[in-house]
């Protein structure tokens, strides 16, 4: 409340006028759906929630909008293309539009930024000069993203990344980490104290997930449906599916599945082109992004569900969001033996040595063979998603966060936009 200096734990479950602006620049929102869960999280403990973040391209397309009493600011922003100078186009084009919004939202309490890239604490630091406090919500492990993607360690950008890394741990009040592993990092390698680094696990949406009757006209035919969801990039291993599901054909002697692949990104058209060259168009579907319904009537078709994400540095300690909505729904998983897969799937998955496609190939066959097992796959996945990996859980932890971040400090005040170079009255 105005002129009020004091600030315990329940007032950052919701005193009214806590200001919080959380800053994306790799997704819209609300398509970025932890982004969003975070934002309805804060907004109903009595947070007014900001969000400066790109536009999408099909959907998220206003400039300004007001979402369930989220306010969002949008700009334009072309994806990097060319390598190293389109992500400096991308990044700086961003970095500039962060900045003109940030100081149009004007003062805040919290500053919440979500990287990648690891670039977002230099408004962070501005707003943090201007008496806001710092949470670094680390959604990727960038110096591993960048040896998973390109695969050049110890090279001027890959120093480059780690530094921006240290630089965003060393600003940040309070970080909250995805997974036990990415809390590892934040203490092992950015230096953290245990007590400033909160685990706030992504989870899925189980208003947004709700099971439909199967729709066996999605099976084109086949007896079964096999289904990847998530994102087409270089390190999200749809080519390992693909030569999978070739081995799955060849080593197998199995023409009873048809598949399809919902999403989209960087390398959609080449694993069209790859699905070709393995002659398996007649029998893989790439759908694109699709309408949430089609989302749920083709999992809730799924009998085997994909997570080839093979193993690599930044893979293995990476919580996939695929895997959990795969869960919700009740669908058996296979994927690559990764350590946070395990964490999150346990029984619910099987898995495959790493990167080992003919394994790959044989564990989905066996799935096929065996619906008792689907089934009880399926069920034991779900009780986890309502269980220990339920966003309830994960609310409690980011509340707890904010709590510690703006404990014993002066609330920022209410104001216009801010100006360059000028600091609000305290």
């Amino acid at each position: 409340m105005p002129g009020d200096t004091s600030f315990d734990h329940t007032s950052a479950h919701g005193r009214p006028g806590r200001r919080a602006l959380i800053l994306v620049e790799n997704l819209s929102v609300p398509f970025d759906r932890r982004v969003w869960q975070e934002c309805t999280t804060l907004r109903d403990a009595g947070w007014e929630v900001h969000v400066v973040c790109p536009r999408g391209g099909k959907r998220d397309t206003e400039p300004e909008a007001v979402i369930d009493g989220v306010r969002i600011h949008r700009y334009p922003l072309r994806a990097a293309t060319g390598g190293p100078a389109g992500y400096l186009r991308e990044y700086g084009s961003a970095l500039w539009h962060t900045f003109r919004l940030a100081r149009k939202v004007g003062p805040v309490h919290v500053v919440h930024a979500c990287n990648p890239p690891d670039l977002l604490f230099l408004p962070a630091l501005w707003l943090k000069r201007r008496g806001a406090r710092f949470v670094f919500d680390q959604h990727d492990l960038v110096p591993e993203l960048y040896l998973s993607r390109f695969g050049r360690g110890e090279d001027l950008l890959h120093r480059a990344v780690c530094a921006l890394e240290r630089l965003t741990y060393r600003a940040a009040d309070i970080v909250l980490a995805t997974n036990e592993s990415y809390r590892d990092v934040a203490v092992r390698r950015g230096g953290r104290r245990p007590s400033d680094v909160f685990v706030v696990r992504s989870a899925p949406d189980t208003d947004r997930f709700r099971p439909v009757p199967p729709e066996p006209e999605l099976k084109r035919g086949k007896p079964h449906l096999l289904c990847y969801l998530g994102v087409m990039g270089p390190q999200d291993g749809v080519d390992y599916a693909l030569r999978a599901l070739a081995k799955l054909r060849d080593e197998h002697g199995r023409t009873d599945w048809h598949a399809v692949f919902v999403g989209a990104g960087d390398t959609f058209d080449a694993m069209v082109e790859l699905s070709r060259r393995l002659g398996l168009a007649d029998r893989v579907e790439f759908t694109g992004r699709v309408p949430d319904a089609d989302l749920v009537r083709y999992l809730c078709t799924a009998d085997v569900c994909l997570s080839p994400d093979p193993h690599n540095p930044l893979n293995d300690v990476s919580t996939m969001n695929k895997v959990l909505e795969y869960m919700v729904m009740g669908r058996p998983v296979v994927s690559f033996d990764l350590r946070e897969a395990r964490v999150s799937a346990g029984d619910a998955a099987v898995y495959a040595p790493g990167n080992d496609e003919s394994e790959f190939a044989r564990l989905v066959a066996e799935l096929l063979d065996n619906p008792e097992k689907r089934d009880l796959m399926g069920k034991t996945g779900r009780e986890r998603i309502d269980g220990p990996l339920s966003w309830r859980n994960s609310q409690a932890a980011l509340l707890a966060a904010y709590a510690a971040a703006c404990e014993g400090r002066t609330p920022a005040p209410k104001g216009g936009p801010l100006r360059a170079g000028r600091r609000p009255r305290r």
